[in-house]
């Protein structure tokens, strides 16, 4: 049975390097933004089907509220259905998910999978942006496609760059995460930095396969131009509010300076977590 598992494993490795990423993520894309009634009520409704999602806590329960299948996947949630943990020195998740991994980063080095790492640098695409993050913390989240899908600040800072970074659009479940060196540093992404009260804090918003865009409040949606595209923000956002929102999901990391937060003890790898949520706290 492992023998055929890791053959299946090293299949959908090959088969995601010889397809064309992009190519298939804007016309899935496309699909999710047709409001043909048709069309977007048989998709929206396979999607629910399959995966089991759960309409009642979304704030439109009917799927004919939705105008797109874009729409319906960055759904909001009924007010309350999420309560932000209120304790200004509480870190807390950015969004639904589980945790892919958590820790410090090790001499610039941040823990992927087993047998896998990738460089502050390399995910940030800018030394000197990285350097606050040497030897700090991450937390990496993981959203499958059942769960909501915006993303929130995990504590309250001023929004002062983000850089969008062209990539791959690998996926970025456990299997492709221990199979794909440098996973989360090769794919697409939004970097979005901070000043915070404890000093800098990255959220980084990492693109994979059919993920057919990455929005942030600060720049909108995002339209890919095959460069990195940095802007200069001045924007307050307090802890909970949203930050950006995913077209068809992915992961958000968050990075923090040396020895200013620690993560709560009893977390690990693939526990499920909810946005606004207590992960951490500051030191």
């Amino acid at each position: 049975m492992s023998t055929n598992k890791s053959i299946f494993n090293q299949l959908f490795i090959r088969t995601q390097k010889i397809l064309p990423q992009h190519q298939l993520s804007r016309l899935v894309g496309k699909v999710a933004a047709s409001e043909q009634p048709i069309l977007k009520t048989a998709v929206i409704y396979a999607f629910k089907q399959k995966y089991g999602i759960d309409l009642s806590i979304a704030e439109a329960e009917e799927i004919s509220k939705y105008p797109s299948f874009n729409a319906f996947f960055t759904r909001a949630l009924k007010p309350g259905i999420r309560v932000i943990d209120e304790d200004p020195t509480h870190i807390v998740s950015p969004a639904d998910g589980a945790i892919s991994q958590l820790g410090k980063i090790t001499a610039g080095e941040i823990f992927q999978a087993k047998g896998q790492s990738f460089s502050v640098d390399q995910l940030i695409a800018d030394p000197q942006l990285a350097k606050p993050f040497q030897d700090g913390e991450f937390v990496t989240v993981y959203l499958s496609p059942k769960d909501y899908h915006r993303v929130h600040m995990p504590f309250a800072g001023r929004l002062t760059e983000t850089l969008y970074v062209p990539g791959e659009l690998y996926s970025v479940n456990q299997v492709t995460a221990e199979n794909i060196p440098g996973l989360f540093a090769r794919n697409e992404r939004m970097v979005c930095l901070f000043d915070t009260e404890i000093g800098r804090m990255a959220v980084v918003l990492v693109g994979a396969m059919i993920v057919a865009g990455i929005e942030t409040v600060a720049t909108g949606k995002v339209k890919p131009n095959g460069r990195i595209e940095v802007q200069q923000h001045d924007v307050q956002l307090a802890k909970g509010d949203e930050l950006g929102r995913f077209y068809l999901g992915s992961t958000a990391i968050v990075l923090f300076e040396k020895d200013k937060v620690q993560w709560e003890q009893q977390l690990k790898a693939n526990d499920t977590v909810l946005m606004g949520g207590q992960i951490g706290h500051t030191l």
